[in-house]
Protein backbone atom coordinates (compact mmCIF):
# COMPACT_ATOMS: atom_id res chain seq x y z
CA UNK A 1 0.00 0.00 0.00
CA UNK A 2 1.62 3.15 -1.57
CA UNK A 3 2.28 5.70 1.75
CA UNK A 4 0.38 8.91 2.05
CA UNK A 5 1.88 12.51 0.81
CA UNK A 6 2.40 14.71 3.25
CA UNK A 7 -0.19 17.04 4.15
CA UNK A 8 -0.70 19.95 2.42
CA UNK A 9 -3.34 23.29 3.13
CA UNK A 10 -5.30 23.78 5.96
CA UNK A 11 -8.32 21.31 4.44
CA UNK A 12 -5.74 18.00 3.97
CA UNK A 13 -7.03 16.57 7.06
CA UNK A 14 -10.79 17.89 7.29
CA UNK A 15 -13.23 15.06 9.30
CA UNK A 16 -9.91 13.58 10.73
CA UNK A 17 -7.68 15.81 12.88
CA UNK A 18 -9.18 18.91 11.79
CA UNK A 19 -12.90 20.06 13.28
CA UNK A 20 -15.00 22.95 13.30
CA UNK A 21 -17.37 22.25 15.52
CA UNK A 22 -17.11 19.89 19.38
CA UNK A 23 -20.29 17.26 19.02
CA UNK A 24 -18.34 14.88 21.80
CA UNK A 25 -15.86 16.37 24.01
CA UNK A 26 -14.28 12.84 25.06
CA UNK A 27 -12.64 12.99 21.30
CA UNK A 28 -10.40 15.38 22.75
CA UNK A 29 -9.50 13.64 25.90
CA UNK A 30 -5.34 13.18 25.83
CA UNK A 31 -4.62 15.20 22.86
CA UNK A 32 -2.44 17.72 21.70
CA UNK A 33 -4.85 20.05 20.69
CA UNK A 34 -4.65 23.26 19.15
CA UNK A 35 -7.72 25.91 18.51
CA UNK A 36 -7.35 28.70 16.30
CA UNK A 37 -10.13 31.72 16.28
CA UNK A 38 -10.56 35.02 18.90
CA UNK A 39 -14.52 34.64 19.48
CA UNK A 40 -17.00 33.02 22.02
CA UNK A 41 -16.62 29.60 20.53
CA UNK A 42 -12.82 29.61 19.94
CA UNK A 43 -12.20 30.68 24.14
CA UNK A 44 -15.16 28.61 25.12
CA UNK A 45 -14.15 25.31 23.94
CA UNK A 46 -10.12 26.38 24.94
CA UNK A 47 -11.43 27.08 28.93
CA UNK A 48 -13.96 23.84 28.44
CA UNK A 49 -11.14 21.07 26.59
CA UNK A 50 -8.03 22.43 28.65
CA UNK A 51 -8.70 19.85 31.03
CA UNK A 52 -9.14 17.19 29.34
CA UNK A 53 -6.23 17.59 26.75
CA UNK A 54 -2.69 16.79 27.15
CA UNK A 55 -1.96 20.10 26.11
CA UNK A 56 -4.10 22.58 24.68
CA UNK A 57 -2.69 25.85 22.83
CA UNK A 58 -4.97 29.20 20.99
CA UNK A 59 -3.85 30.67 18.02
CA UNK A 60 -5.13 34.39 17.09
CA UNK A 61 -3.82 36.92 14.67
CA UNK A 62 -3.80 39.24 17.43
CA UNK A 63 -3.71 39.52 21.04
CA UNK A 64 -7.20 40.77 21.08
CA UNK A 65 -9.98 39.02 22.05
CA UNK A 66 -14.33 39.56 20.72
CA UNK A 67 -15.16 36.58 23.34
CA UNK A 68 -16.61 37.30 26.52
CA UNK A 69 -14.62 39.09 29.05
CA UNK A 70 -15.04 36.75 31.43
CA UNK A 71 -14.03 33.66 29.32
CA UNK A 72 -10.62 36.02 27.92
CA UNK A 73 -9.46 36.14 31.91
CA UNK A 74 -9.91 32.68 32.06
CA UNK A 75 -8.23 31.72 29.22
CA UNK A 76 -5.02 34.08 30.23
CA UNK A 77 -5.16 32.64 33.93
CA UNK A 78 -4.61 29.19 32.12
CA UNK A 79 -1.47 30.61 30.25
CA UNK A 80 -0.01 32.69 33.29
CA UNK A 81 -0.24 29.06 35.03
CA UNK A 82 0.89 27.19 32.30
CA UNK A 83 -1.81 25.25 31.90
CA UNK A 84 -2.00 26.20 27.92
CA UNK A 85 -0.14 28.40 25.84
CA UNK A 86 -1.19 31.52 23.85
CA UNK A 87 0.13 32.14 20.23
CA UNK A 88 -0.44 35.32 18.40
CA UNK A 89 0.45 34.16 14.82
CA UNK A 90 -1.48 33.38 11.99
CA UNK A 91 -1.91 29.74 10.90
CA UNK A 92 0.00 28.56 7.44
CA UNK A 93 -0.01 25.18 6.74
CA UNK A 94 -0.82 21.64 8.37
CA UNK A 95 2.02 19.23 8.53
CA UNK A 96 2.37 15.33 8.89
CA UNK A 97 2.12 11.86 7.07
CA UNK A 98 0.18 9.01 6.94
CA UNK A 99 -3.31 9.98 8.37
CA UNK A 100 -1.72 11.51 11.44
CA UNK A 101 -1.34 15.67 12.08
CA UNK A 102 1.65 16.48 13.59
CA UNK A 103 2.30 20.13 13.80
CA UNK A 104 0.73 23.16 12.42
CA UNK A 105 2.73 25.81 10.64
CA UNK A 106 2.53 29.57 11.67
CA UNK A 107 3.61 33.05 11.00
CA UNK A 108 4.64 34.98 14.47
CA UNK A 109 6.14 38.51 15.04
CA UNK A 110 9.22 37.06 15.13
CA UNK A 111 8.46 34.64 11.73
CA UNK A 112 7.75 31.28 10.53
CA UNK A 113 7.62 28.23 13.52
CA UNK A 114 5.65 25.16 13.94
CA UNK A 115 3.26 23.87 16.77
CA UNK A 116 2.84 20.69 17.50
CA UNK A 117 -0.41 18.97 18.15
CA UNK A 118 -2.71 16.01 16.99
CA UNK A 119 -5.95 18.05 16.82
CA UNK A 120 -6.68 21.43 15.44
CA UNK A 121 -10.62 23.36 16.06
CA UNK A 122 -10.33 26.16 14.00
CA UNK A 123 -13.11 28.68 14.94
CA UNK A 124 -12.91 30.87 12.24
CA UNK A 125 -15.79 33.77 12.01
CA UNK A 126 -17.79 34.62 9.08
CA UNK A 127 -16.91 37.45 6.76
CA UNK A 128 -19.96 39.34 5.24
CA UNK A 129 -20.30 39.50 1.78
CA UNK A 130 -22.68 41.36 -0.08
CA UNK A 131 -22.32 38.96 -3.48
CA UNK A 132 -24.88 40.61 -6.32
CA UNK A 133 -27.02 42.39 -3.54
CA UNK A 134 -24.61 45.20 -3.76
CA UNK A 135 -25.73 45.71 -7.20
CA UNK A 136 -29.38 45.61 -5.93
CA UNK A 137 -29.37 49.48 -5.71
CA UNK A 138 -29.96 49.25 -1.67
CA UNK A 139 -28.74 52.31 0.03
CA UNK A 140 -25.08 50.85 1.88
CA UNK A 141 -23.69 52.47 4.91
CA UNK A 142 -20.35 50.99 5.40
CA UNK A 143 -20.81 47.43 3.56
CA UNK A 144 -23.97 47.44 5.82
CA UNK A 145 -28.22 47.94 4.81
CA UNK A 146 -29.98 50.23 7.10
CA UNK A 147 -33.26 49.32 7.76
CA UNK A 148 -37.16 50.70 8.74
CA UNK A 149 -37.28 49.02 12.38
CA UNK A 150 -41.05 48.74 12.31
CA UNK A 151 -40.61 45.99 9.48
CA UNK A 152 -37.12 45.14 8.53
CA UNK A 153 -37.40 46.51 4.89
CA UNK A 154 -34.45 48.46 3.18
CA UNK A 155 -34.77 51.41 1.33
CA UNK A 156 -36.48 49.51 -2.12
CA UNK A 157 -39.51 48.35 -1.38
CA UNK A 158 -40.18 44.48 -0.84
CA UNK A 159 -36.66 44.05 -0.27
CA UNK A 160 -35.60 43.45 3.40
CA UNK A 161 -32.67 42.81 5.73
CA UNK A 162 -32.31 41.21 9.13
CA UNK A 163 -29.56 39.49 10.97
CA UNK A 164 -25.98 41.16 10.64
CA UNK A 165 -25.99 42.48 7.49
CA UNK A 166 -28.37 45.21 8.57
CA UNK A 167 -27.68 48.33 10.50
CA UNK A 168 -29.78 50.76 12.90
CA UNK A 169 -29.56 52.58 15.86
CA UNK A 170 -29.18 50.10 18.79
CA UNK A 171 -28.36 47.14 16.65
CA UNK A 172 -27.50 43.97 18.54
CA UNK A 173 -25.89 40.96 16.69
CA UNK A 174 -27.35 38.52 19.16
CA UNK A 175 -29.47 35.36 17.71
CA UNK A 176 -32.51 36.86 19.53
CA UNK A 177 -32.66 39.97 18.26
CA UNK A 178 -32.54 38.14 14.31
CA UNK A 179 -35.46 36.54 15.66
CA UNK A 180 -37.21 39.60 16.67
CA UNK A 181 -36.27 41.21 13.30
CA UNK A 182 -38.00 37.96 11.21
CA UNK A 183 -41.05 38.17 12.83
CA UNK A 184 -41.43 41.80 11.61
CA UNK A 185 -39.98 41.56 9.02
CA UNK A 186 -42.42 37.96 7.57
CA UNK A 187 -45.69 40.35 8.72
CA UNK A 188 -45.04 42.76 6.17
CA UNK A 189 -43.45 40.40 3.92
CA UNK A 190 -46.73 38.28 4.34
CA UNK A 191 -49.04 41.89 3.32
CA UNK A 192 -47.18 42.36 0.36
CA UNK A 193 -48.23 38.10 -0.23
CA UNK A 194 -51.40 38.38 0.34
CA UNK A 195 -52.49 41.93 0.54
CA UNK A 196 -56.32 41.30 0.18
CA UNK A 197 -56.01 38.56 3.13
CA UNK A 198 -56.33 39.64 6.65
CA UNK A 199 -52.97 38.67 9.15
CA UNK A 200 -53.80 36.70 11.71
CA UNK A 201 -51.49 36.78 14.72
CA UNK A 202 -51.15 33.20 16.62
CA UNK A 203 -49.10 32.15 19.38
CA UNK A 204 -47.45 28.41 19.03
CA UNK A 205 -48.77 27.92 22.89
CA UNK A 206 -52.52 28.45 22.41
CA UNK A 207 -53.09 27.90 18.61
CA UNK A 208 -54.25 24.15 17.91
CA UNK A 209 -53.53 24.93 13.93
CA UNK A 210 -50.10 25.72 14.74
CA UNK A 211 -49.81 22.77 16.94
CA UNK A 212 -51.10 20.71 14.44
CA UNK A 213 -48.34 22.12 11.98
CA UNK A 214 -45.75 21.81 14.11
CA UNK A 215 -46.30 18.32 15.17
CA UNK A 216 -46.70 19.32 19.05
CA UNK A 217 -50.56 19.21 19.23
Amino acid sequence: MPKKPPLQGLEAYEGVSVFYSVRQMERFRGKNVLIAGGGDSALDWTVNLQPLTQSMALVHRRDDFRAAPDTVNKMRALVESGGMALHIAQLKELKGSDGKLEAVSVKGPDGDYDIPCDILLAFFGLTMKLGPVAEFGINLDKNLIPVDTEKFETDVPGIFAIGDINSYPGKLKLILSGFHEAALMSQQAFRYVYPERRLRFQYTTSSSDLQEKLGVS
